[in-house]
């Protein structure tokens, strides 16, 4: 649904709707703008919902995608690929407003030759050590560099020996000449070019010098006629350089504002792309895309939905002061859509074998199953039963314990869902202790799992699936990847808090043979599965699965648990 611009949701919306009103713009224009050197998190998610939903919003906006990619030794095409995909299966799109920063280094290079001859930039060919001994601090204020007055026609043949390759990496700098006594770290002379000898994702080896990112982004905010230029609260403190590199730069078009709003933070993860990274080539994850990590593609293949990540952004809201969300909000997003749109499948994933013992031998039947009970229309589909069905191993001791409501020998009337009554008998058990067979006799009379004489059933209903027509699976059941809340938290190493309990892998699963025909489906998707939502379903009983992009296939089925049935979070808590 597109709100009107009235509907004031947060103070970024009021300061747009303000204005619009007073006439300041006709429209509002924002931009996503990410560094192609590694994949968007769920952190990245909150700014694309609003840059892009501000543009949906508001009549005439529009929301630019840009890639600040003026750092060639982190960024890859990989990532600028990636980047848009994602954006894509949020829900978004750029039309014709793609832009990358590289496109415009000659621009940027003018730029600064422009502030060279009006006295603002020289280059200084200290040391870092000297620079950063020169700095001074909040309390103290910093030296000028003794390269600081060099004469403009100097600083221009030293700045064009830097962009012929002619000085090497790490001996020189251009600097902007702002206020070394400055109260505003930022403002101390910063830095606005560096030598590096790096191959380009775009450009190739065409530039040695790039610009840095507070030097090049205003620039382009202001060439692309972004209004509102919205960025994390980390920047709060660049927005005197970001005014003074617009107001110093010739450039023929307005001024952007810029407006801060506070990052998301989630318990139990870390959003640093750097510690992301980390992980991923020091191999304590799979990859950029495992499951546990907070990536979207990692929680694509873990199943999250693109609507249920939309709705987690739209509830955390925008705000001016710093919070940690609790990760139990994000999963109950998705619990709630895939209550709604994920398929009822029976699967055992610990199983233990039940035999009916007076089931007649060699009879077969079908039963009916709801595809979805939220919506009758999507029908049922069949399921046999016979003599012999695989229930979960927990749903069975041989010695019950208070208020035990499963099989037990003796115990209480059970539910097989959807089929019949059974009463448990016994078991087999093996030397060392394990259930090999449970025993069981049914109540012929109670099909559909409802007893013709209505008496009460004070056992529990247990999920099943007939031995006769069971597939084996790979199930992959995952936690959180720390179990520290707080694993960015000061005096700590976050990879001390990783949980060596994240992922359980279990083999020799039991499912519905139709699920067979869903991967054959999805196999039939190619690679182009990876860039949308897997398969969802409900193990009943169990909790929310999906299919794994990577590796389920027809002839080796592998789910991935995206979150269990349970609902601990309360709204509003």
């Amino acid at each position: 649904m597109s709100l009107q611009p009235a509907e004031r949701r947060d103070f970024i919306r009021d300061m747009i709707s303000d204005d619009l009103a007073s006439g300041k713009h006709q429209a509002p224009v924002t931009r996503f703008p990410p560094e192609p050197n590694g994949y968007l998190h769920i952190g990245h998610a909150k700014s694309i919902c609003l840059n892009f939903g501000i543009a949906q919003e508001f009549p005439g906006a529009r929301c630019h995608l840009r890639f600040d990619d003026t750092n060639p030794s982190k960024e890859d095409q990989e990532y600028v690929d990636s980047i848009q995909e994602d954006i894509r299966w949020l829900g978004f799109d750029w039309g014709d407003n793609l832009f990358f920063a590289s496109n415009m280094f000659d621009f940027f290079y003018e730029c600064a030759v422009a502030l060279i001859n009006k006295g603002l930039a020289y280059v200084d060919e200290q040391t870092v050590e000297e620079i950063r001994a020169q700095r001074g601090n909040v309390n103290v204020p910093g030296q000028e560099s003794p390269y600081r007055n060099r004469s403009v026609e100097e600083n221009l043949a030293r700045f064009q020996a830097m962009k012929n390759g002619e000085i090497p990496e790490g001996k020189a700098i251009l600097r902007a000449k702002i206020d070394m006594a400055s109260s505003n770290m930022n403002m101390r002379d910063p830095v606005l070019y560096r030598i590096m000898f790096a191959e380009h994702h775009n450009t190739g080896g065409t530039w040695c010098i790039y610009p840095m990112y507070d030097f090049a982004h205003p620039i382009q905010d202001a060439l692309e006629g972004i209004t509102h230029s919205l960025c994390s609260l980390e920047y709060e403190e660049h927005r005197p350089l970001y005014d003074w590199v617009v107001n110093n730069v010739s450039i023929p078009y307005h001024k952007p504002r810029q407006i801060e709003f506070a990052r998301l933070n989630i318990d139990h993860t870390v959003m640093s792309k750097r510690k992301l990274r980390q992980l991923v080539e020091q191999n304590y994850v799979s990859g950029w895309d495992d499951p546990r990590m907070p990536t979207l593609c990692g929680l694509r293949r873990r199943g999250y939905t693109s609507h249920s990540i939309r709705d987690f952004c739209e509830r955390i809201g925008v705000a001016k002061s710093a919070n940690t969300v609790e990760y139990a909000l994000l999963e109950h997003c998705l619990r709630e859509d895939l209550n709604d749109t994920a398929e009822r499948t029976m699967a055992v994933l610990r199983p233990v074998k039940l035999v009916i013992t007076n089931y007649p031998e060699g009879q077969t039947e079908t039963f009916e199953v709801e595809n979805n009970p939220v919506h009758p229309e999507q029908g049922t589909h069949t399921v046999t039963f016979s003599r012999e069905v695989w229930i979960e191993a927990d749903d069975f001791l041989p010695e019950p314990i208070p208020k035990y409501k499963r099989l037990y020998p003796n115990g209480p009337e059970c539910r097989l869902k959807g089929a019949y009554l059974i009463t448990c008998t016994g078991c087999k058990q093996a030397a060392d202790g394990s259930i090999e067979e449970i025993y069981a006799t049914y109540d012929p009379d109670s099909r559909g799992g409802d007893p013709a004489d209505g008496r009460k059933v004070k056992g529990a209903t247990i999920h099943w699936v007939d031995c006769q027509t069971a597939v084996d699976a790979e199930v992959r059941l995952y936690e959180n990847l720390f179990s520290d809340a707080q694993p960015d938290g000061p005096d700590k190493n976050f990879l001390d808090c990783l949980n060596p309990d994240s992922l359980t892998v279990l083999t020799g699963c039991k499912v519905e043979s139709a699920l067979v025909e869903e991967a054959k489906k999805y196999d039939a998707e190619g690679e182009g599965r990876t860039a949308k939502t897997a398969p969802g379903f409900q193990f009943m009983r169990v909790g929310y699965f999906c299919m794994d992009s990577r590796d389920c296939r027809a002839d080796h089925l592998v789910f991935n648990r995206s979150v269990l049935l349970k609902d601990s979070f309360k709204p509003g808590k």
